[in-house]
């Protein structure tokens, strides 16, 4: 009988320090994923096999995705059951006033690592929408002015390969039918870039270019892990080892890992 008392009295001891001994961070879900993304038009086919990687990659890593195509679910209690936010292909625009406030503070206050992909940098006034100033800022004050609507191929090269998101990724690598957006100036300056786009490698050739064109970077300036990959137009991407190796280790990492 003591015997079992004192295993109970140690089990309880143990889920007290659990809950109350443990910071309010270190308790969130460390396992659940937020997907924001668009579905139909023209990235269709990007976030149709995306979502198709991200299914395998959650089960074979125990992870729990939560997927939904609209911003006005997300809030701050919203946002807390969540440790990695992925952008997949959503735009920084109609957002609800709500949904915009709980990201800055998820962002700035490192409440959980963002993973962001192509369409999530269309800054500017679309749609009758003003441009998320903070978002641009987010992204390297940046502003998109161009792409290449035809799509083509390019070679992408790494600028580091120490960063955790560049673990395993070839120096250099092909990837295949994207648009490349151009911005009005590169957002180096204000972030830490992890790889560029050669711009004469463009086949079939394009003359929309913007010289020092960063494609993957990092704004440390933020709490949150935070990583933006300019790709994201095409299902072929997935395709690509190099690329599923840089979005693994994007979620590994924006996760805590």
């Amino acid at each position: 009988m003591k015997r079992c008392f004192f295993i109970r009295a140690a089990v309880l001891i143990i889920t007290v320090c659990l809950i109350k001994g443990v910071p309010a961070e270190a308790q969130k879900p460390a396992n659940k994923i937020l997907v924001l993304t668009e579905r139909g038009g023209q990235h269709e086919s990007f976030a149709a096999a995306a979502l198709k990687w991200l299914d395998k990659y959650a089960a074979d890593n125990k992870l729990e995705l939560t997927v939904i195509n609209k911003a006005n679910l997300i809030d701050e209690e919203y946002l807390k059951n969540y440790k990695v936010f992925i952008q997949l292909d959503y735009p920084p625009y109609t957002w609800p006033e709500k949904a915009m406030s709980a990201f800055i503070k998820y962002i700035e206050e490192g409440r959980g690592g963002w993973v962001g992909f192509h369409h999530a940098t269309l800054l500017g006034e679309f749609d009758g929408y003003p441009m998320w100033i903070w978002f641009s800022d987010f992204m390297g004050s940046i502003r998109f002015e161009n792409y290449i609507a035809a799509t083509a191929s390019a070679k992408v090269s790494v600028e580091d390969q120490k960063h955790p998101v560049m673990k395993g990724v070839s120096k250099s690598f092909v990837l295949d039918k994207d648009e490349w957006y151009t911005y009005n100036k590169s957002p180096r300056p204000n972030v830490h870039v992890l790889a560029t786009v050669d711009e004469s490698t463009y086949s079939p050739p394009s003359d929309i270019k913007m010289g020092d064109h960063p494609v993957v970077w990092v704004n440390e300036k933020m709490k949150a892990r935070n990583v933006y990959f300019l790709m994201g137009h095409d299902g072929s991407l997935l395709q690509s080892k190099d690329f599923t190796t840089m979005f693994a280790n994007a979620i590994k990492w924006t996760s805590g890992k």
